[in-house]
């Protein structure tokens, strides 16, 4: 076999194979076994027909035509290795020339990973935020344990909110009965603003016994943006008791042995909650820096394909939560095309990422061992919900188990570089990664960020911004 590469850009070349006919003989024996089990010829048993017999009855060039489309994808693959080529899209294949007899030679256009020289990471300094718990959210947090020991007692006065009052409500359209639209003994947090629009201003000032009505928009249902009169009857009004907070109600509630040791141990999960926040703001930080020192030529189908990704996952996420894309722009203010924006500048940073940590992976020889992709996938079934049996078999039915493999591997690299970087909090000390380092592990894509399964099975995360980045993407 021969080979030879044309580069038509720094990421797409044109690789041309010449292979003798002697070569294809694999291919060649193999589809005449294949050809003779497809058909019945009289005096011969099935996969038993000489070829010259197949020859005369069903052409020679059907036995052809199957040896070559059988022996590219292997002389394809041999010639990637020869040449030392890393595809990252599937190839455009031409046959140029084919005698029979005598020679196959064709084509294939690919898009492969850009050479560029990988940065050098052991000069990349970064600051992130002090890490500071603040006292009032320790006591925040002991308001929440208190308002769930809370007791309601029955007042003789009108509601007021944060109250919680018993009511009867009945709605109807224009006479008609709501669906849904009737209850009876309903207890409701005045204030909360989750019920229907409109009915906290009635209930306000409201006693046991008053019967009000009030109009409001239906927002689902057979009756969606029709106008509905609701008439509403407060049964009762009680409010909330919160205990005492000294150290027999964090005893007698919590099992800690004083109200100082609750809130040492609510600070300590503070602290270690914003510690992890820290060594996330540090691996993006550093990512960032990184990927500021280089240049790379990004591969067009590897950008359109991120792009795609993202836009399905983001349709999907949308329809999981009953809404879609034209009222999540509306709600965030943009424009389809400040969306679509968004989407290719996600896309190329991230695409940019993949290339630069694979490149460095590369250079430090990094792979992923049996152990930790077990681990890998039994922290990402947790995260999904599901047994790690059943995430690692939609792994290998989805085709997503190579990428998750490769995820891990830019999370190794991107460990490697911030080991050898310096961070330091904005006080001037070295920030401790260790809390983080479990996660590091196929979390490259950004903070804030969940694994969960699309319908295909193929994983993904979604970050506090709303993007979605596939590991199959990476």
């Amino acid at each position: 076999m021969q080979s030879a590469v044309e580069t038509l850009s720094p990421t797409r070349v044109r690789l041309t194979v010449t292979v003798p006919f002697d070569e294809l003989k694999p291919e060649l024996d193999a589809a005449y076994k294949k050809v003779g089990g497809q058909v019945r010829i009289q005096g011969f048993r099935p996969g038993k027909v000489p070829p010259r017999v197949l020859d005369q009855r069903v052409g020679r060039g059907v036995v052809l035509d199957e040896a070559v489309n059988s022996a590219i994808p292997r002389l394809y693959g041999e010639a990637l290795q020869a040449e030392d080529l890393a595809p990252v899209s599937q190839p455009d294949l031409n046959v140029t020339e084919f005698a029979d007899g005598d020679k196959l030679a064709f084509t294939a256009e690919v898009d492969v990973r850009p050479q560029f020289d990988v940065p050098p990471f052991d000069s990349l300094s970064v600051t992130v935020d002090d890490v500071v718990v603040d006292e009032a959210k320790v006591d925040e947090q002991v308001d929440g344990l208190r308002e769930r020991f809370a007791k309601l007692s029955p007042v003789a006065r009108p509601a007021q909110d944060g109250d919680y009052v018993t009511i009867d409500l009945a709605a109807t359209v224009e006479g008609d009965e709501v669906p849904g639209g009737t209850a009876t003994g309903l207890s409701y947090r005045v204030g909360a603003g989750d019920l229907l629009d409109g009915i906290d201003d009635v209930l306000r000032g409201s006693s046991e016994g008053d019967a009000k009505t009030f109009q409001t928009t239906m927002v689902a249902g057979d009756y969606e943006g029709r106008l509905a009169d609701v008439a509403v009857t407060v049964r009762a009004v009680n409010e909330r008791d919160l205990p005492e907070a000294n150290d027999n109600w964090a005893t007698d509630s919590t099992g800690f042995e004083s109200l100082d040791a609750l809130k040492a141990d609510i600070r300590s999960r503070l602290d270690r909650v914003q510690r992890l926040e820290q060594g996330v703001a540090a691996r993006d930080k550093v990512l960032e820096a990184l990927l500021a020192l280089v240049e790379v030529p990004l591969p067009d189908s590897v950008v359109e394909t991120e792009v795609e990704w993202r836009r399905r996952a983001t349709a999907d996420q949308l329809s999981r939560a009953g809404a879609d894309l034209d009222g999540y722009l509306e709600a965030e203010g943009k424009t389809a095309e400040e969306f679509e924006a968004e989407l290719q500048t996600g896309a190329r940073e991230a695409a940019k990422a993949q290339l630069v940590l694979d490149a460095i992976a590369d250079q430090e020889e990094l792979g992923v061992n049996d152990t930790e992709l077990t681990d890998q996938v039994v922290r990402r079934a947790a995260r999904a919900g599901v047994s790690p049996d059943d995430y690692a078999q939609t792994l290998v039915q989805s085709g997503a188990l190579s990428a998750l493999i490769s995820e891990v591997r830019r999370g190794k690299a991107l460990a490697t570089v911030m080991e050898a970087a310096t961070i330091t909090d904005t006080s001037g000390n070295p920030v401790d990664l260790d809390q983080l380092r479990d996660d590091m592990s196929g979390a490259v894509r950004g903070s804030g960020s969940d694994t969960q399964m699309d319908d295909e099975g193929r994983p993904y995360h979604v970050h506090d911004d709303g993007a979605v980045h596939y590991l199959d993407a990476d």
